[in-house]
């Protein structure tokens, strides 16, 4: 199962995208996380449904206290493009 989100809210600056590697690595989430020049942060994540789902609350539940996310634009499928690791780009 893939998801494809764009996060808003504080999530530069703040070190949202080094916590998002930790907790992907953590719960075996492979994918990629970016910051995007309009300040919101887009990522794919690449797992089963529980890994997702854990995964994205973590997410929106902020990983740290400089991070607040305000809102998330996401899409999930169901074919997964084969990474094999959880990358920041």
């Amino acid at each position: 199962m893939l998801k494809h989100a764009i996060l808003s809210g504080r999530v530069q600056g703040v070190g949202f995208r080094f916590m998002a590697k930790q907790k992907a690595d953590e719960l075996g989430v492979k994918g990629w996380i970016k910051n995007n020049d309009d300040g919101t942060v887009e990522l794919e994540a690449e797992g089963n449904k529980a890994q997702l789902e854990r995964f994205m609350v973590a997410l929106e539940n902020g990983l740290n206290p400089f991070i607040k996310v305000t809102h998330i634009e996401q899409k999930t499928c169901e074919e997964d493009k084969g990474y094999t690791k959880f990358s920041i780009k």
